[in-house]
Parts: C-alpha cells; structure tokens; sequence
C-alpha cells in the first residue's frame, strides 16, 4: 500500500510503491483491452483537475482515468477561475476541500506547489508536473513501457537526451529508474545540463555516442522554450543538427532499443520523423500508459483514503 494520501513526487517514493504502482497499472491495461470502461473502483468519489498550465496527454488521461473508474471528474483551468481575481493556491485547494473533493491532480509552474497544495488539504493531491521540479505519473508511465518491452527495470540502460535542465520528466525519470535498478545516462548541451545532477545518480555524458552506447531506451526531450530565457542555444535549426537524435545514432544501442519521448515532439528538432514514426518507437504506447498508470494511481490512493482517513 502506499505510504502516503499524496503523490508528489518519486524522490521520496519507496521502491515497492513504485512497483505496486506499475503492477496495478498492468492490471488496469488488462481492463482496458477487455474494453471496460466503466469499472465502479472510484464510484462516489470526485476529481478535480487544477491545471495552471497548458496540457493536453497529462489532464484528458487524467480526466479519462477518473471517467473510467466511476469517479465525478471536473476541469479548472487557472485562465477561468478565481486565480484571476487574486485567490491563493491555498484558498482554491480550501474551496475544493470544503466541497468535498476526494483527488486533486495539479500542474504548476512553481517547483514544490503541489506538496505546498498536499499540506492544506485533507484531498489526495497529485503531481501533474510542477515547474522545473518533478513529473512523477509521466515517469511511472516511462518505466511501465519499458517493463512491458524488456520484463524488467533492473540492469537496463536508459539514455535521456535534450533539455534536462528544464525537464521534470528526467528528474523523476532519474529518481525512479535509479531507485528500481537502471542505469541512466543523460547528454545535452552545457547550457541544458543542470549542474549537480550527477550527485543525483546520473551519469553525465560528453557525447551522445558515449550516451546511447549499449542503451535499451533512448528518450529524447522537448526543447521547453516557455522556460528558458535566452542564449542558451544559438537557434532550433543548429540545435537540431548538433544535438537532435538522427537515425543512425540507434546503430550504437542495444539491438532491441525503443525510442520514448514525453511529448509533444517538436518534430525534426528533439527525434527525426523516421525514428518517431519508426518501428521501434513507443510514443504513442506511452500514451495509453499513462492512461492506466494514472488509473492505477487513482485507485492506490482511494484504498488508502479508505484505510487510513
């Protein structure tokens, strides 16, 4: 069972709950693939969607996990609500509480608003991504894609390349691969490398080559201009020709090596079309995982809201 009401991150998450995470998850996809979409795991409760940020995959899955569970799911986006008017996060999750709301999955782009969120309300708070901070349900849903395609975590060797300085995806991605037994490798301009990250766990690398070497999932990561400030690279088209994944740089991996990638691709800038479109990519598989893998989460948290609130 899961040790806590919340789910605000994988650096503080136990192995096992990451393991009992992607196992419910594999339960959920059986469901799905039997096309029941109408389970009653969630019935009588209701989720609240808090985006303050745009979305598309992370809030309609989230929206969808809570559909297909039986849960009463609603929407907020920051752009209609009383955020306009000068309403703390605090005073919106006490809003939600005092209406009874059971779940709260919320993107922020302060780093640490979603654990702020968890400590003032009695509702099970989400991480939907906060900031530069963690992603944790899109890392769950990484290493679950990669257990259904290799069987296992442990021992493979995880590429991540592109903007990890800005990426919560690598970090929780780091933080739970590490804590399951891979090995991750990351590469990216100087500019795009987060200093100290190494100490985390990762093996920083000076090429790409050095990098995908040997490497069972190679990720490539969006280049995230909504967070960076200027000069850290000269332009798309120099950053696509010296550190954009090609073809042949897949000649170097493991002979079974998928390609993943959070999404959305910036096409021909982060990954090629051919390896986007290829045989070896699973980005769109990763999409459906993260359907089941936030159903599967949405379930964990209401058995422990049965047991323990």
């Amino acid at each position: 069972m899961l040790r806590s009401k919340d789910l605000t991150g994988l650096y503080d998450a136990s192995a096992e709950e990451i393991v009992e995470i992607l196992d419910r998850a594999a339960e959920m996809k059986a469901l799905l693939a039997k096309g029941r979409k109408s389970e009653k795991t969630l019935a009588g409760t209701a989720l609240v969607t808090l985006f303050y940020e745009n979305s598309t995959r992370t809030r309609t899955s989230f929206e969808l996990a809570g559909k297909y569970l039986g849960a009463h799911e609603v929407n907020i986006a920051s752009a209609s609500s009383s955020v306009q008017k000068g309403e703390t996060l605090i005073d919106t999750g006490r809003t939600l509480d005092a209406m009874k709301i059971d779940f709260i999955a919320i993107r922020h782009p302060l780093a640490g608003a979603p654990a702020l969120l968890a400590r003032n309300v009695s509702a099970s708070v989400i991480n939907a991504g906060d900031g530069m901070n963690e992603h944790p349900t899109q890392a769950l849903l990484d290493m679950f894609t990669m257990r259904e395609k290799f069987g296992k975590i442990e021992g493979l060797k995880v590429a991540i390349l592109g903007d990890i300085k800005h990426s919560r995806v690598a970090k929780s991605n780091l933080f739970g691969l590490k804590k399951l037994g891979a090995e991750v490798y990351m590469y990216a301009p100087r500019t795009l490398m987060p200093m100290g990250i190494d100490e985390l766990g990762a093996h920083v690398c000076n090429s790409m080559e050095e990098a995908v070497a040997g490497a069972h999932c190679v990720m490539g990561l969006r280049i995230q201009l909504e967070r960076q400030k200027g000069g850290l690279f000269p332009s798309l088209s120099e950053y696509s020709r010296f550190y954009g994944v090609k073809d042949d740089i897949l000649s170097l991996a493991d002979k079974d090596a998928i390609i993943m990638h959070p999404g959305p691709v910036n096409r021909g800038i982060e990954l090629t079309p051919s390896l986007i479109d290829g045989d070896r990519s699973v980005i769109e598989e990763q999409v459906t995982n993260g359907l089941v893998t936030r159903m599967a989460v949405l379930s964990l948290l209401r058995e422990y809201r049965e047991k323990n609130l």
